[in-house]
């Protein structure tokens, strides 16, 4: 799972402010300068930790904290959450309380948590791509079909009609044959799909 829009959640504990911040990042690089805009934005804040999810990479950062409060929480949370190319960083300003190594563990990891909750979240689902080529005649009978049953349906309109579309569940192409009086779909590669997971 991942996130398209960037995601901001504050929250106090014993009057220390916890601002996290979440965001979609392809390369580490991404990630790096997100920190660096988020630091330059929290010049005078305690801490800025963070985590960094990446499919082959994964990296952690107290920023001064006790070494494994911050870091190891933030990214055990977004690991837990089954998330894919995402960054968390997680600005603090010291209240004045000391929360210990336990209260800074779930201060940091309570708050990414709370931040995902209100993240929109997708998944990628690879579906195979078809054309279908027919006449405006055959396109009439078929249209109202492929609008209901496929998924990313483009139309075209030219000397002929041109229907661009993916497909959950190919039996569906058999429907498509018969309502087409014999014309067969053409498969022309596979439709990277975004759906929402509630």
């Amino acid at each position: 799972m991942y996130i398209k829009e960037q995601v901001e959640n504050t929250i106090v504990i014993e009057k220390s402010r916890f601002i996290t911040y979440l965001k979609y990042v392809e390369t580490i690089d991404e990630y790096k300068e997100f920190l660096k805009e988020i630091k330059k934005l929290h010049y005078s804040a305690t801490h800025v930790c963070s985590a960094c999810l990446l499919k082959d990479f994964q990296k952690s950062s107290d920023d001064g904290e006790p070494s494994g409060t911050a870091g190891v929480p933030i990214l055990s949370t977004l690991e837990k959450s089954n998330m894919e190319n995402i960054c968390a960083l997680v600005v603090r300003y010291f209240g004045g309380v000391k929360l210990g190594a336990g209260g800074l563990i779930r201060a940091y990891g309570g708050s990414v948590k709370q931040a995902l909750d209100q993240a929109t979240k997708y998944e990628a689902i690879i579906y195979p791509n078809y054309q279908l080529r027919l006449s405006y005649e055959k396109a009439n009978k078929v249209d109202y079909y492929l609008r209901q049953n496929t998924i990313g349906l483009q139309i075209n309109y030219q000397e002929d009609v041109e229907f661009i579309f993916a497909l959950d569940d190919l039996s569906k192409i058999e429907n498509i044959v018969e309502l087409t009086q014999g014309i067969k779909p053409i498969y022309i590669n596979d439709a990277v799909v975004e759906k929402v997971v509630e």
